[in-house]
């Protein structure tokens, strides 16, 4: 059977079917730049409106809040009162806390800078003179959903696009083979699922593609991505039949986002089952590259970021601690595990991009969703454990390459590292810097919805300009 001929549109129904996927009416008027052709699709690589520094991120996401005075954040004072009450009245927490506790790792001082890294990531430090550390970040409220909507989403509450989503509706994707934002979290989804990559009110095809990397084989990594019993050609034919028929569907309901997104994504899956083949295939890689970022789920899912990195994906957020998270209440020493696990992995991604020549325009973001405490947590029963608690009054997390000062720690935590007392970065700001670096003003990057212009920033947000080279 022959597929439905496509039937011929007038150009405003062209342009109302091209435009309505990615408010181009809207973006058209931030990037006066692009070319009539770039503002039709809503994938295409577009350029930001303001000078860039960073072309691409890729953001390690510690899931369940890694402690910062036992990583980034050194406390001298937690060794002098060990064992004994802090002498401070403002600790509060989700449980009952008691005495400091000081941290059972070493920090020393590495490269140039001098900057005090944890003897538990001895590689990355080895980077010392390329990261910004921030060390007093904010975030809201002690808990984990909110605090991962709010570091992904901008939003602890509401459901908004994530961070990955706004920056391919900005810049698009330069593999139109590839999606433009990528998700990876071995071992299934995280607290939230799919709403950490989510594109809230944005259109569809914005959303971050999940991949399980704990599998090998691609059909596993990228469900349904190769058709056994249909070539090419045939999916080809198939594919424009659907695509006649949701263009009529389409003609009595215009504006619909969701159709749209439906749409792209079958051209979208069409033409990734040649190009996600040859990017998840780490086979191609010399030997000493990978020997080079190590062996497990995390060397190998990071070494995959990289070639999505360079293929054109704008946007890789690589998850860690999704099975076995950074919340340990019990024992902070199992801290110690997980940090070998992507220690070599990072450290290997940064030397790689030096010599691709990617470093300088690729922002690297590292951290969780918030920090611990200072303070030993309580059993139910009273009885100390070794773990420490939740804690979004003061934390730290680090940015790298993409027009980032390197050898930098910036803000500070109080003396003994329970909250932010200097240059304070709230979430928002963190959010605004990045879109900085990408060449956008996070005031005025929105998007037009239920008759309000939304941004990533919310009402909020200040660029960190004391980390920006």
């Amino acid at each position: 059977m022959n597929p439905l001929p496509i039937l011929p549109s007038t150009r405003r129904e062209f342009l109302e079917r091209c435009g309505m996927g990615m408010g181009a009416v809207g973006l058209a008027g931030v990037m006066s730049n692009l070319s009539l052709a770039d503002d039709l699709h809503p994938m295409a690589a577009r350029k930001p409106p303001l000078p860039s520094k960073a072309k691409r991120v890729i953001h390690f996401f510690l899931n369940g809040g890694p402690s910062h005075v036992d990583t980034f954040d050194p406390k001298p004072a937690l060794t002098k009162y060990d064992g004994k009450p802090l002498p401070m009245d403002y600790i509060r927490t989700e449980r009952k806390t008691g005495a400091a506790f000081a941290s059972p790792f070493k920090f020393q001082k590495y490269g140039q800078s001098g900057l005090e890294i944890s003897e538990m990531f001895p590689q990355i430090a080895a980077h010392a003179d390329d990261l910004a550390v921030i060390r007093s970040m904010q975030a809201n409220v002690p808990n984990h959903e909110p605090s991962l909507m709010l570091m992904n989403c901008g939003d602890a509450v509401m459901s908004r696009p994530s961070v990955g989503s706004w920056v391919t509706y900005g810049l698009g994707t330069v593999n139109q083979n590839l999606p433009g934002f990528v998700a990876m979290c071995p071992g299934g989804y995280p607290i939230k699922e799919a709403e950490n990559w989510q594109s809230g009110f944005l259109p569809g095809i914005y959303q971050g593609t999940f991949i399980d990397s704990q599998h090998t084989q691609l059909e596993k990594l990228i469900e349904n991505i190769r058709n056994s019993r249909t070539p090419l050609k045939a999916q080809r034919v198939q594919l424009d039949l659907v695509h006649a028929l949701n263009e009529q569907h389409q003609k009595k309901r215009a504006g619909d986002p969701r159709l749209e997104a439906r749409i792209q994504s079958f051209e979208l899956a069409y033409r990734m089952q040649m190009e996600a083949a040859d990017a998840f295939d780490l086979s191609k890689e010399p030997a000493p590259i990978r020997e080079r970022y190590g062996s497990g789920v995390h060397a190998r899912q990071t070494l995959i970021a990289r070639r999505l990195l360079e293929r054109g994906v704008r946007f890789v957020q690589l998850w860690h601690g999704a099975s076995q998270p950074w919340d340990h209440h019990d024992d902070i020493t199992a801290h110690a595990k997980l940090a070998k696990e992507i220690d070599q992995p990072i450290a290997a991604l940064m030397e790689d991009l030096k010599q691709r020549g990617m470093f300088e325009d690729t922002l690297i973001v590292f951290g969780g969703e918030f920090g611990r405490t200072p303070v030993v947590e309580l059993t139910s029963a009273g009885k100390p454990t070794k773990g420490r608690d939740h804690n979004p009054y003061g934390f730290s997390m680090w940015m790298a390459g993409g027009g980032v000062k390197g050898g930098v720690a910036y803000g500070a935590t109080d003396e003994f590292g329970f909250r932010a007392v200097q240059d304070v970065v709230h979430v928002h700001d963190l959010h605004a810097t990045i879109l900085h670096l990408l060449g956008f003003d996070h005031e005025k990057f929105t998007y037009r919805y239920a008759g309000r212009d939304f941004r990533l920033t919310d009402v909020s947000g200040n660029v960190i300009k004391g980390i920006l080279a």
